[in-house]
């Protein structure tokens, strides 16, 4: 190996220890016996999970994203994979106008977004709470399912359904027992993308949540009140969610990058 590969390996690896480091930090100071986040570090210890856990806050914050997240999964879900499917049976140029329409929440700023959707919600009158969470998260996390399915859907062979219907299949009986098998792990992995990125949305939320919080505006009021390990816990926790859904979502949709 010459001095030139090796120069570009060093810097390969450096690169990947740089944006991997503030993960390793944050996973280590979860166990840190002190309550200052710096070096060196005076023990290690399970106390900042018992402080943590041991918080009424922390656990309705919790219950709130499972409710928020869970909704935002199942309803997307619904209707992202009944869009994808119509977009599919449509004209190539017909479907591509109404998914460009449909995708556009995502081309705007996270901030963009939140505003606009607290002035939809004051100038009809809704009051703000978990449902103005869910209805903004559907917003921004329908799009993914409509895409990640309609690109299934688009090289589906239909002759398999035209031939169940011809002998006699109802079109739920079709959908049900020949089409949703095929595309069940893309619409599982669909959903755990658009869960993924609910949970841990935390622009949007706070100007749609109105009281109450879920993990990551929980996390926001920890940080304004100063900094411990307590911290670093509910962000692993955040991590942790976040990349097990994404993994699974990538293998379910079979997505080589």
């Amino acid at each position: 190996m010459n001095a030139r590969a090796t120069l570009w390996h060093v810097f390969g690896w450096g690169t990947v220890v740089f944006m991997l480091s503030p993960l390793l930090i944050l996973v280590l100071f979860c166990f840190s016996k002190s309550s200052l986040i710096s070096f060196p570090l005076t023990g290690f210890s399970l106390i900042w999970f018992e402080t943590l856990f041991a918080r009424g806050a922390f656990w309705t914050a919790f219950e709130n994203s499972l409710t928020v997240t869970g909704t935002v999964g199942v309803v997307s879900t619904v209707i992202g994979t009944m869009a994808a499917m119509g977009l599919s049976r449509m004209r190539r140029r017909f479907a591509s106008v109404n998914i460009a329409a449909l995708t556009l929440p995502v081309m705007l700023p996270p901030l963009v977004l939140g505003v606009a959707l607290l002035t939809y919600y004051a100038g009809v009158g809704m009051k703000l709470g978990l449902h103005t969470v869910i209805l903004s998260h559907l917003v921004f996390t329908q799009p993914f399912v409509i895409l990640i399915v309609h690109a299934r859907m688009a090289n589906f062979d239909y002759a398999i359904v035209n031939s169940a219907r011809d002998l006699g299949a109802t079109p739920f009986r079709a959908f049900s027992s020949i089409t949703l098998p095929i595309v069940r792990p893309t619409v599982i992995g669909a959903a755990l993308v658009a869960m993924a990125l609910s949970i841990d949305d935390f622009i949007i939320t706070i100007f749609t949540i109105g009281g109450g919080n879920t993990l990551p505006t929980f996390l926001w009021g920890m940080l304004r009140k100063g900094v411990n390990p307590s911290v670093n816990i509910v962000g692993l926790i955040l991590l942790t969610v976040t990349i097990c859904a994404s993994l699974i979502a990538l293998r379910l949709t079979r997505y080589r990058g």
